[in-house]
């Protein structure tokens, strides 16, 4: 036999492992969640594959920047769809020590994405009313926003915050959001 075959039969064989290798790991997680019961089989298994991790930016306890935390979230295949789960996630606050950025009495009331990327997200008047106040914190919510929509979304570049439907001058006072903001990588630390 030839040095050729030998290489032909030890990539067969690689080949072959890695194809058992895997029939079992899927075979495994497959029973895995059949044995959750009816509603957690092979549909469940598919579902958990769409999940993906995401970086959801609070702010730090000196409210002087924004932290990413880490979260595994589902990952719809609408753009749309993607962008309510994000900020939704946002609204309900960070799970370690940093400090939510967004009012807890927020509602995402609409939502929509433009061919030419930006996001459009509609607040309740919770995220103005209830907000802290000050140039830095709004300055926060603003790119906490911003930023973690776009820069866990390659489809979207800019974002563009809406109060009720409507264009507002400022948030909570200080900084004009009647225009799309883009990522401010700066806020982050």
């Amino acid at each position: 036999m030839t040095i050729r075959h030998h290489g032909l039969i030890a990539t067969l064989v690689i080949c072959i492992a890695t194809a058992g290798l895997l029939a079992y790991r899927y075979r495994a997680l497959w029973l895995a969640n059949a044995n959750k019961g009816p509603e957690a089989g092979p549909r469940s298994f598919l579902l958990k594959s769409t999940e993906a991790r995401v970086h959801l930016y609070f702010s730090d306890a000196d409210h002087r920047f924004l932290t990413a935390e880490e979260r595994l979230l589902a990952q719809p295949d609408s753009v749309v769809e993607r962008v309510k789960v994000i900020v939704q996630a946002l609204i309900e606050g960070p799970k370690g020590p940093l400090t939510p950025t967004v009012p807890a009495e927020t509602k995402l009331l609409a939502l929509y994405v433009t061919k030419d990327g930006i996001a459009y997200v509609d607040f309740d008047r919770a995220i103005s009313e209830q907000h802290p106040g000050g140039s830095l914190c709004e300055l926060l919510t603003i790119f906490s926003i911003v930023n973690t929509v776009v820069l866990n979304v390659p489809e979207v570049e800019a974002v563009k915050i809406l109060i009720e439907g409507q264009e507002a001058k400022t948030l909570a006072g200080h900084i004009d959001i009647r225009f799309p903001f883009r990522p401010d990588m700066l806020m982050i630390k």
